[in-house]
């Protein structure tokens, strides 16, 4: 019966976005999601390592949506990308700030998956409405907090205009440490990484609402 039922939600799902014909109803992207029944050996051990326990300690039969699921197609690739991206939620720059991060990266490839999951991600940690609005529409930085200014022109000389000014580069070291300035552009990059393999696959989000508004950079 549950089967049913969630075969037919995501029937519904793809019938009221009308996702184009190449797009998996279940993955809400181009790759189907992979079944851990489907591997064994090095693949087993590393899909269990990347997708986890259920809440009551069993194993996943399919891995979440997003970055999880289209990584697995490359075990090789899934569990150092596993690995770097848990320990770069628990860095030196804090969950604030990490959630920027990752909302400037999501913003420079227009990738709407990381988008909506990182900008709740990012009110959950308390970031400022201004802050995300500012980059979501790519607007001056004026009123920001100050570090959330700092990070957000941080990513876009890192993005945009592909040269961090010596100036730009000593004030993130004054304010985040060299460690935390390596950081900040770890995060960035990881999430630019994820973002990329999203847009390859067409990843979908299921029961979007809306799309990030095109911007002029």
């Amino acid at each position: 019966m549950r089967t049913v039922l969630v075969v037919c939600i995501f029937a519904l799902a793809v019938q009221a976005q009308k996702l184009p014909a190449e797009i998996d109803p279940q993955s809400f992207s181009r790759l189907p999601l992979m079944k851990r029944e489907q591997l064994s050996g090095d693949a087993l051990r590393v899909y269990d390592a990347v997708v986890g326990k259920d809440a009551n300690g069993k194993e996943r039969a399919t891995p979440p949506l997003g970055p999880a699921a289209t990584s697995l197609y490359s075990p090789g690739v899934a569990l150092p990308m596993n690995q770097l991206n848990q320990y770069l939620r628990n860095t030196v720059v804090g969950p604030a700030v990490f959630q920027i991060c990752t909302l400037i990266a999501a913003r420079e490839f227009d990738e709407n998956y990381e988008w909506t999951s990182h900008e709740a991600g990012a009110k959950r940690a308390n970031v400022d409405q201004k802050t995300i609005d500012a980059i979501k529409f790519n607007r001056p930085l004026d009123g920001l907090p100050e570090k959330d200014a700092l990070v957000i022109r941080f990513g876009r000389a890192i993005f945009h205009d592909r040269n961090v000014s010596p100036e730009l580069y000593a004030k993130v070291v004054d304010t985040f440490g060299k460690q935390g300035m390596f950081e900040l552009t770890a995060i960035m990059g990881d999430y630019a990484m994820a973002a990329i393999m999203l847009r390859a696959v067409d990843q979908h989000v299921p029961n979007a609402t809306s799309e990030l508004p095109p911007i002029k950079r």
